[in-house]
């Protein structure tokens, strides 16, 4: 595995300050946000200079109940190929849930949600990411998330779940400390145990976030200064085993750059006064002989990459997965119908008001669909920033009441028209300038292409403003 080095998450408000600060050896950028064909500036000069890239993709839904798209595998590739990078990550988890396998509703949490750590939750989530990696042109890591809530009936411990998945996939991990933080706060669970459990030798990189703590709940905001028990669980993980890379993620609430490079400085100390007795760099191979009880019934054997080959035959489930990686494999069929059912009446309580599903905390799933609405709208306001210009104080308070009776079933841009249908077609907008100004912007992209400027698409445009008002 390549050595990283120290990094920063890449983003558009912060460009100009990432390609200034010292000692910045790489950067992670938003998968999604990368367009291949036309890369922003600053990250094309920050590949000229050495600086490493990284793709961090966060709307596969690896963990979820469905196979991987082949159309969003294919743009994570793509982006891995524009930026040439080492490797690519994502995140273990789900973030749609329903359709086919349930017969019901697609729907989208605009959000990581956890995945239950149970056999049949593994079974999938192993051979979704063989998909993946049969997929992609580089190896892939996979990151742990922060929750507010927990499965029932839970088999395995996070470390004991993250083993598993990295020895029957020979996956690499980014283990991300302020998620583990955020867990031992929200679940109770202890980071330490987490660490003792997990491969620390399958460690791809490390992320390091802020975040806060309100009524009991910590709150993974990425927007708030690293708090010293983060740097503590670094500490931890860096006695234990040096990681190839460290990063710091910050995605709002921007602080002035000198402050960023401060944080820098506290981890790179962090993890160098941590490292003094360990080996320079991760990359051993997994152990061939667990450390950690097996938990599964009958444990798949291993399918292990080139970088990590141990003296072990290749197994059956590694033929089948070099083979047809997208076809259907009937042993985790089942397991997807029993996952998917499950992952559909949790979402559908946290976004469309249905029943709390028997065993959850029905307090921490109030907590979780608060959160879920509170994210839609602030993405909605940056996606459309007219509407909250439009609606002034009276944006957020609209968008909420609406989110929590109108499940997400088509991405953010769709959610934002789908807004402003909501209050055009219900007459919620009682001031007559206001409703104009939401008509018109909902008129000039509802349709699928750019606006024409043909007179005779422009003298449409005029009549439909015309009848919708009236």
């Amino acid at each position: 595995m390549k050595h990283l080095g120290t990094g920063i998450g890449w983003r558009p408000e912060i460009a100009a300050a990432v390609e200034g600060m010292p000692g910045i050896d790489w950067v992670e950028a938003v998968a999604e946000n990368v367009c291949p064909g036309h890369l922003p500036e600053s990250l094309v000069r920050l590949r000229e200079r050495g600086v490493t890239v990284v793709p961090h993709g966060v709307s596969l839904g690896l963990g979820g109940a469905d196979r991987p798209d082949e159309g969003k595998l294919a743009d994570l590739a793509a982006a891995v190929e524009a930026l040439g990078s080492p490797l690519v990550t994502e995140h273990i988890a789900f973030v749609r849930a329903g359709g086919a396998l349930t017969a019901s509703p697609l729907l989208e949490a605009g959000h990581l949600l956890p995945v239950p750590r149970t056999r049949d939750a593994l079974d999938v989530l192993c051979e979704n990411i063989r998909i993946a990696q049969d997929a992609l042109p580089v190896p892939l890591a996979v990151e742990n998330i922060a929750a507010l809530i927990s499965w029932p009936g839970e088999e395995m411990t996070e470390g004991q779940f993250l083993y598993d998945l990295a020895d029957r996939t020979g996956v690499r991990l980014l283990i991300d400390v302020a998620n583990l933080h955020t867990n031992h706060v929200n679940r109770g669970e202890d980071p330490a145990k987490a660490l003792d459990e997990l491969p620390v030798e399958a460690i791809a990189y490390v992320h390091v976030a802020g975040g806060f703590e309100r009524d009991g709940v910590w709150h993974d905001s990425h927007a708030h200064a690293v708090p010293p028990a983060v740097l503590a669980i670094l500490s931890d993980l860096s006695s234990r085993v040096r990681p190839p890379g460290v990063l710091l993620e910050r995605d709002e609430n921007f602080p002035a750059p000198a402050e960023l490079e401060r944080e820098l400085t506290a981890i790179r100390e962090t993890v160098e006064k941590a490292s003094i007795a360990v080996l320079p760099e991760v990359s051993a191979p997994l152990a061939a002989d667990p450390v950690v009880p097996a938990v599964s019934e009958a444990p798949e054997p291993t399918e292990v990459p080139d970088e990590a080959a141990t003296s072990a035959a290749a197994s059956p489930a590694a033929e089948r997965a070099s083979g047809d990686a997208l076809k259907a494999s009937p042993a985790t069929d089942p397991a997807r119908q029993r996952l998917a059912l499950a992952q559909a009446a949790l979402l559908s309580a946290l976004v469309a008001g249905t029943p709390v599903p028997e065993g959850f905390d029905g307090t921490r799933l109030s907590v979780q669909a608060r959160a879920l609405a509170g994210k839609r709208a602030d993405v909605v306001a940056k996606v459309a920033p007219e509407l909250p210009e439009i609606l002034a104080e009276a944006y957020r308070k609209a968008f909420v009441t609406y989110a929590h009776s109108h499940p997400m079933t088509g991405g953010y841009r769709r959610d934002a028209l789908d807004f402003a249908e909501h209050l055009l077609l219900g007459g919620r907008l009682e001031d007559p300038d206001v409703r104009r100004r939401v008509s018109d912007w909902w008129l000039e992209r509802s349709g699928p292409a750019p606006l024409s400027q043909h007179p005779a698409a422009r003298l449409a445009r005029a009549t439909r403003r015309v009848l919708l008002r009236r």
